[in-house]
């Protein structure tokens, strides 16, 4: 039971922190007893990030308590990376750089 909530946790959590749908992403939760986390990092300038931390408490099959963290965070900046537009032109694009989260579960 704590193998299938651990994986289902590092699932969730590997697929917000790459910005992509894996394809082995988790479809269900078991509600009888679980933990739900969503972490995100939103831009919201050239200095600063918005760190979002979400949980939901499932207890049989109910969802029994929400909690949300919403933090300010230092930008890491910006980069340069090579982008092609709609004419297949490559160009060079100016785009803020992105957190790794790395998540330890006890």
């Amino acid at each position: 039971m704590k193998l299938n909530l651990f994986l289902s946790f590092l699932l969730i959590s590997l697929s917000i922190a790459c910005n992509e749908t894996p394809e082995d992403k988790t479809q269900t939760i078991n509600k009888d007893g679980a933990i739900e986390s969503e972490i995100s990092v939103t831009h919201l300038d050239s200095t600063h990030d918005i760190l979002t931390t979400k949980h939901i408490v499932w207890i049989g099959g109910n969802n029994t308590k929400s909690i949300l963290h919403v933090d300010t965070v230092a930008s890491l900046g910006l980069k340069k990376e090579e982008a092609v537009n709609e004419q297949d032109e490559t160009m060079q694009v100016t785009i803020p750089k992105e957190y790794e989260i790395y998540i330890t579960i006890k």
